[in-house]
């Protein structure tokens, strides 16, 4: 049985365009994603202000239109689509970005979920772990999304609820609506649901992932970033976050959400069962670690998993759920991004790959 394919590469600000044209053609992604669909491109924002490794790089946009559009992808069944949260506006961050800039140059449509979009109850047929107890009124999804190609754009970082994140947890922005937060305490049986229900509903599935800048600590908004140089590529959802995983230094396995996957058959997670094609990575540990060493993750982790666990519906899910919001806008957008965040970003700034930001 031939092993599930993960493209890597190592690149340089210079060759990224053309190496992003390569990662996909190495992942053989045509095959798994049929040109007469429409085909959305998930963009990932993990923050509206500009924070290297956080979110979707203007690059990575860029590179995967030009080989989509090279590859006789039709411009007019391309389109960037966005999802906001409760802390995160889209509009600010596809600007801050610079994704907004990207779609514009290439004449694509830019679709915001939230926005003037249907949404329709979803009954998944394939076994559901915790969706259904979540949301006992139904799994609403946009109706758009059922029979579109679907590629998602993450960048390699850690996360506080899940350790790292990836592809699996790019979904959790586009499929679910504002209320998703109501599931942060079984988030990785979240994952493993929504790619069940992605495989019933996409066209197909793929996955290219940006480590030029990668993420480390509490993430994904938190972190200390790093140059890391490094691009991944993926039909399988599963095989690319293990991969990435395993480049920052964790046991994919260990990692609740692709040890759910891998054992329900939805992809790989067992680095061993993958084949690497591109870079050699045998060696590669950027020896990354997850903390929740923030006022915001602590007070998180004590409300998913800790002493306030009991208080979780009232505290997220009734009138008082907006204190929560406000808290987390007040820390990390007036406290932490200018005192501590904005240091780490010029210091990114001063580098190739911050120097090519700025000239988006």
């Amino acid at each position: 049985m031939a092993k599930t394919k993960v493209a890597v590469l190592k690149t340089s600000p210079e060759a990224i365009l053309d190496d992003y044209q390569k990662l996909m053609h190495l992942a053989e992604y045509e095959k798994y994603l049929p040109k007469n669909k429409d085909t959305a491109l998930k963009i990932n924002i993990s923050w509206h202000k500009f924070y290297p490794a956080c979110s979707t790089t203007p690059w990575q946009l860029e590179g995967v239109i030009k080989t989509l559009l090279s590859d006789g992808y039709k411009k007019e069944l391309i389109h960037g689509c966005h999802n906001r949260t409760v802390v995160v506006s889209a509009k600010q961050g596809e600007k801050e970005n610079k994704h907004k800039p990207v779609i514009d140059k290439y004449g694509l449509r830019n679709i915001h979920l939230y926005k003037g979009e249907e949404w329709i109850k979803y009954e998944p047929k394939g076994k559901m772990l915790v969706l259904n107890d979540i949301f006992p009124d139904g799994i609403m999804i946009p109706k758009r999304m059922i029979g579109e190609n679907i590629i998602h754009l993450p960048t390699m970082k850690t996360h506080v609820f899940t350790t790292m994140t990836g592809a699996m947890k790019n979904a959790f922005g586009g499929l679910l609506h504002e209320k998703r937060h109501w599931t942060h305490s079984v988030i990785h049986e979240t994952l493993v649901d929504l790619l069940t229900i992605q495989k019933e509903i996409h066209s197909g599935v793929f996955a290219v992932m940006d480590g030029t800048f990668a993420g480390d600590g509490p993430g994904p908004r938190c972190m200390v970033p790093h140059v890391k140089n490094h691009i991944l590529a993926s039909a399988d959802q599963v095989a690319i976050d293990a991969i990435s995983a395993k480049m920052m230094g964790f046991n994919p396995m260990s990692l609740k959400f692709i040890r759910l996957a891998h054992e329900a058959g939805l992809g790989t997670g067992d680095p061993k069962e993958i084949e690497i094609i591109g870079e050699d990575i045998s060696n590669v540990n950027f020896r990354f670690h997850m903390e929740r060493t923030t006022f915001a993750s602590r007070g998180q982790e004590m409300i998913y998993w800790g002493p306030l666990k009991p208080l979780e519906n009232f505290l997220l899910r009734t009138v008082l759920a907006p204190w929560s919001y406000i808290a987390s806008i007040l820390y990390h957008d007036y406290y932490w991004y200018p005192f501590i965040g904005k240091k780490r970003v010029n210091e990114m700034l001063k580098t190739n790959w911050g120097k090519l930001f700025l000239n988006y």
